[in-house]
Order: C-alpha cells, then structure tokens, then sequence
C-alpha cells in the first residue's frame, strides 16, 4: 500500500500540474474566459487522486508491525494471501449483464425507447449473477 500510495501522489501532483498548464492555455486563448468543465475536472481529478493517496497512508500505519510483501524488495508471490477471490469460469451472467448495460447505455445515447427493453434484462442479469450460487448445481 505504500507503493500505491507514492504513486497516486505522484499522479495527484501530475493532475495539478495539467489543469494549471491547462488554465493557463484557456485563459490565453480564449482571452481570460477559462473552460471549465475541464478545468474543474483536472483540479477534481488531483483532489480525489490526493484523497484515495492520504487514505492509503494513514491505513499504512498499522502494517508497520508487519511489512507487506508488496512493499519489499525480496517479497515473493507466494508471500501474498492465496485467497484474492472466487472466480466462475463457467458463468454466463457476468457476459449478460455487459451486453444488457451497453444495450442500456445506448439507449440513454440514442433513443429512451431501448432503454426500457433493457432494463428488465439488466435487473434479470443483476439477480442472476448475485444469486448464481443459491439454485442447481453450484449451490452451496
């Protein structure tokens, strides 16, 4: 987490950099009349970066007793937790809920009317995928 934590501030600082050069370029261009919507998005931008930077450092603390193996130099692989999650390579629900979302998604973009076929396939595929592991075969 340290590492990740270097780096989004590193990145926070990328992003003030940008909307300041990027502020500067409007201003001069436009004759001191900025676009904001990419002003305030870079500036955004370098806040929620900083944000999720502070958080991972101060819940870095508590590692000092222990130092993980992503953050040392000989750390190893297998030095990690086994378990990262559960994975079902057999599913189908997850490639439904894709296709339903983009067919959503569309709809918003261009005609509402799309929008309310997908709805009810993208509910279906939410519950779908959620409870996958309550019925048939894979019950558990």
């Amino acid at each position: 987490m340290k590492t990740i934590s270097h780096l989004l501030w590193i990145l926070s600082g990328f992003y003030v950099v940008v909307a300041v050069v990027y502020t500067l370029w409007t201003l001069k261009d436009d004759g001191f009349n900025p676009e904001w919507v990419g002003v305030v998005t870079l500036f955004l931008s370098a806040a929620f970066t900083a944000f999720v930077a502070f958080y991972l450092g101060v819940e870095n603390k508590p590692f000092k007793l222990r130092i993980l193996p992503e953050d040392r130099l000989d750390g190893e692989i297998d030095e990690a937790d086994y378990e990262l999650g559960h994975f079902s390579p057999w599913s189908w629900w997850p490639i439904v809920l894709a296709a339903s979302i983009c067919v959503v998604l569309i709809g918003a973009a261009v005609g509402w009317w799309i929008t309310f076929f997908a709805a009810p396939i993208l509910v279906v595929a939410l519950f779908g995928w959620v409870f996958e592991y309550y019925r048939g075969v894979f019950k558990h």
